[in-house]
């Protein structure tokens, strides 16, 4: 096939789906393959992306998309710990938008012993994404692989960032996208870390929320959860890829192949609901990190941020087995803050894959 031949093909394709074409799960994995390796034009890459989205990719559909970000864009790691390695994510986009908990989750949660192989990128839709966050707490984004990697077996914890672990297709793409795509339900879902069998994957929308379990059971994770957290007085389109501190939180849960849905609210944890206000991102990334850092090195102990960062910590705790239930959990969570144990992790894994901090500590 020649290129004008390939290329018209591709357009064929995106006409196609934009007027309701399902493509097969290899179908799909070859469409995105010509995206992540940027093998046709950018018009073309854009078209296809907002129309397969516009119409509402089947599974079959995402599994293959994420079978091709898999075998061509995402880089791994490995290591030999055979212990549980979770992960605490989102899929951004979400209306209401809240203080980055995933890493400070992510720190309280390896604290109490689970192995967090963490992964994230620089913001997409809000004010700060972990990667900025992670920047500011000290971490230093540009170091190998191979640095992330140890500080998994020696320190229980590892940061992984999109901007190196995707080797080309979704980290080109996320610097000029402002638009969601399919790309916002796969990102969470790669796997740079090989031993990677559990995680807390919240989104944007309940339904994405089972659409992302889906795909989980179809590509063979153990154990993970998908929450869809609202916001009391706010219509329940209103709400954020985490559990909720301000309201109930939907959940999608997948354990050894079987999925529940079910709610949760604060007091599940043993807390009171807050005020949305009280968990809102401030104006830009060092100011939540530096809320963060207040959290971790206890000066805000019961305070809502504290409180919100322990709740999903305690959602890791309880999917990875670590503990019965929601409640036993965050008792957990609380107790890494107050040991100082959780600003201990920071501190080794910044010394792992550290750099000059640029917050305040």
């Amino acid at each position: 096939m020649t290129q004008e031949q390939d290329l018209r093909c591709f357009g064929k394709l995106i006409s196609a789906i934009a007027s309701g074409y399902v493509m097969t799960r290899e179908e799909s994995c070859e469409a995105y393959r010509k995206i992540i390796l940027n093998l046709q034009p950018e018009l073309q890459q854009g078209a296809f992306l907002l129309a397969h989205f516009m119409r509402n990719p089947t599974i079959e559909e995402l599994s293959g998309a994420w079978d091709a970000l898999d075998l061509f864009d995402t880089e791994k790691i490995r290591t030999t710990i055979g212990a549980t390695v979770c992960d605490i994510v989102g899929t951004g986009s979400d209306p209401m938008k809240t203080l980055n908990c995933s890493t400070p989750a992510s720190l309280i949660a390896s604290a109490c012993g689970l192995r967090m192989a963490k992964k994230g990128a620089r913001l997409v839709t809000g004010v700060s994404g972990a990667s900025d966050i992670f920047e500011c707490l000290g971490i230093d984004l540009s170091l190998p692989l191979e640095f992330a990697e140890r500080a998994l077996e020696e320190v229980g914890i590892c940061y992984l960032p999109g901007e190196s672990f995707l080797k080309s297709g979704w980290a080109r793409l996320i610097r000029t996208m402002r638009f969601t795509t399919a790309f916002n339900i796969l990102g969470p879902l790669t796997r740079p870390c090989t031993e990677n069998n559990c995680a807390v994957i919240g989104a944007y929308a309940p339904e994405i929320c089972d659409r992302m379990i889906a795909i989980q059971k179809e590509i063979g994770m153990h154990a993970v959860l998908a929450p869809y957290g609202m916001i009391q007085g706010q219509t329940a389109e209103k709400g954020i890829d985490e559990f909720s501190l301000s309201g109930p939180t939907r959940v999608t849960e997948l354990r050894d192949g079987d999925i529940s849905i079910y709610e949760v609210t604060p007091e599940d944890f043993g807390m009171k609901t807050r005020s949305f206000t009280s968990i809102a991102s401030r104006c830009c990334a060092e100011e939540n990190a530096l809320v963060v850092l207040d959290v971790l090195q206890r000066r805000e102990q019961g305070s809502a941020a504290a409180d919100f960062f322990c709740m999903n910590a305690a959602a890791a705790l309880y999917i990875a087995d670590m503990a019965p239930d929601y409640l036993s959990a965050a008792d957990m969570a609380r107790e890494a803050i107050a040991s100082g144990a959780a600003f201990d992790k920071l501190e080794e894994l910044r010394s792992y894959q550290g750099r000059e901090v640029n917050c305040q500590v």
